[in-house]
This record gives structure tokens, sequence and C-alpha cells, in this order.
């Protein structure tokens, strides 16, 4: 799902472009065959499990389609940005990032395909452990804990998939809803890709009444995520931090990329 902090990007055609820092950024203007200079303002903290790299790879491709006017749909901008994630890591990238940076909303990715489940209004604290870690390590380390022992991780892997299937059916209650994310986290320490901070941040919501907490992201660091009442989102953020962590108090942004007005 998208939540609402966001990155800014501008996309100016000039005669002396400066080669951006980013294998992303620089990407960007590789597949669609321009060169440009970029200035970028983001909301989300990079290598934190909240897909920043997906986020600056769309926007600064949908800023290259508009100022060059090249005409490129929403799906076509989604479809190139999880290429071009892809390829900086090495083939693990996954299309769930991209897709939702550029839809927004909530959806589904299973095997190739797309569906985008119906808009909730959905109260959500999220919490950076300021513990950096690193997608491609903690991919490997799972990789590599399958391969050892397929016989604990595939039906782990199978649950997870069950929990995520079922937890869609219930994206309008989100008492029910809570109960899948905890599952969900459980799951997850299993494959090991728990931190002690991030563990102490979900039970500290939960213990301050969240309806449910969990890692998000590659996990090892990075964020955790609680789905809260409404009326307690304050004091849940507020145990989080209690954590030494920093918290965002968001919800789910419906519209994905767009053109700002004022730029």
């Amino acid at each position: 799902m998208a939540i609402k902090p966001r990155v800014f990007v501008t996309v100016r055609n000039t005669k002396r472009p400066q080669r951006a820092k980013s294998a992303y950024i620089d990407g960007c203007f590789e597949a669609l065959g321009v060169m440009g200079s970029v200035y970028i303002n983001s909301q989300i903290p990079s290598s934190s499990g909240l897909g920043s790299s997906a986020a600056v790879t769309v926007a600064t491709l949908s800023a290259i389609n508009d100022e060059f006017t090249l005409h490129k749909t929403r799906e076509d901008i989604a479809d190139m940005a999880f290429e071009i994630e892809k390829t900086v890591q090495k083939g693990r990238a996954s299309p769930t990032d991209t897709t939702v940076s550029a839809y927004g909303g909530i959806v589904l990715i299973s095997g190739g395909s797309r569906r985008r489940l119906p808009p909730q209004n959905i109260h959500l604290v999220i919490g950076d452990s300021l513990v950096s870690h690193s997608t491609s390590k903690m991919v490997e380390q799972v990789s590599e804990l399958k391969n050892k022992h397929p016989n604990i991780v595939n039906p782990v892997l199978d649950a997870i998939e069950g929990v995520s299937m079922s937890a869609i059916h219930h994206l309008n209650n989100p008492k029910e809803l809570g109960k899948y994310m905890n599952m969900n986290h459980a799951l997850l320490e299993v494959l090991g890709v728990g931190h002690p901070q991030l563990g102490k941040m979900v039970l500290a919501a939960r213990a301050a009444g969240a309806f449910g907490a969990k890692i998000t992201g590659a996990g090892g660091g990075g964020c955790m995520i609680a789905l809260c009442p409404k009326p307690i989102k304050h004091r849940i953020a507020s145990a989080i931090e209690a954590c030494d962590a920093r918290v965002i108090i968001t919800g789910i942004d419906t519209e994905g990329a767009r053109k700002e007005k004022n730029v």
C-alpha cells in the first residue's frame, strides 16, 4: 500500500545536465533516452523498508515524462520503474513498491498480475528503528536458509502467502486485519529477518493498543508499521518513540504519482 509521505522530483531540460549520484536516477534517463538535470526532496527515509528507491524512480520517470512530453502512461512508468530497480538490485527487486508508488492505494501483486484493491481509511503509525539494513543481504540470508532448510522455510513462505490472501478479505475490519499483521510478523521472525529493536517497537505498539504491528520491508532493521484505532494513534506513536525510534503518523495515499501544481 502507498503511504502519504512523498518524494518530490523536478526535472529540467538543460544544456549542461549534471550527472546524478544515483544508479536509479541515471537508469531513468537512460531508459527514456534523454538527458536533464534533476532535483530531489524526499519525505521518506532511505534504506528503511518504505520503498524510497521505488518512489524516487517512479517520480523521476514521471518528471522526465512530463518535462520532455514523452506521453508515457502510468502503466508504462510502473513497468519501467520495476525494470530499473531490477537492474540496480541485480534481479532481486519486486514489482510491489514501484506499482504502488505509480498507482497509489492498495495493490495485490500475485505472480505476474496486478490488482488494485478498494481504498480504505486506515490509520497507521510507522516506526523507524534508525537501524540501517541491506535489502539484498536480507534476501540472500533468507535464500540461504531456504536452501539449507527447505522443509521448514517453504511451509513458512506458504503460510505468509496464506496470511496475505486471507487478510485482503478483511481490509475494512482493522481489528481482524491487525491479527493477520501479528501472524505475519511472527512468520517473518521465523525467517530470521527480525531485529531486537524492531521487536521492541512492535511489542510497544501492541501494548499501547494497536490492532496489529509488524516489520515492513526486508527486515533486519528499518521500519515497522502499526495499525491503530484513530483515537489513540498518538498514544501508540509515543510508545514507539519511547523505544528510541522516529515515527510517522500517516494513512493510505490513493493518488500515486502526480504533477504538483506549484513547482
